[in-house]
């Protein structure tokens, strides 16, 4: 006797597949989001390059794996996006924090340092280095 798998079970790993390489197709998709920055690599140098237009001054940007900010006119600053609490990425920058919405904490645009927690340890720095209009981040 031969079981057959009935018609719907078929379907239904269809539809999981869809939906799958939709989810990853929308991430990677979002990977792509920051217009005027780039990620260089290889014997050209590393760094993740932003346009100094593209960093509002008393606010900043998420640029890849770093937060870029200008707290004051002509003074760059740049951490990792990745929150000290639980390793997950920053979500936004306004012009009093850098906020991580998952679990409530911000931090400062001058310096990382945490304003409020859960987090208790200031976002990495990073390394800002000024070429003219751009902004080269490592």
């Amino acid at each position: 006797m031969t079981v057959t798998e009935p018609s719907y079970t078929a379907s239904r790993r269809a539809l999981l597949a869809a939906t799958g390489a939709g989810a990853l197709a929308l991430c990677l998709g979002g990977c792509g989001i920051g217009g005027g920055s780039q990620t260089t690599g290889g014997n050209g140098g590393s760094g993740t390059t932003v346009a100094v237009g593209d960093v509002p001054v008393g606010s900043g940007i998420i640029v890849g794996s770093f937060v870029v900010t200008q707290p004051t006119e002509g003074t760059f600053e740049a951490f990792s996006s990745r929150c000290t609490h639980q390793g997950l990425p920053v979500q936004q920058v306004t012009d009093a924090a850098i906020v991580c919405g998952h679990h409530g904490s911000t931090f400062s645009l001058a310096d990382g340092s945490v304003i409020t927690g859960p987090a208790t340890q200031a976002l990495t720095a990073a390394t800002v280095t000024r070429d003219g209009d751009t902004l080269t981040i490592s």
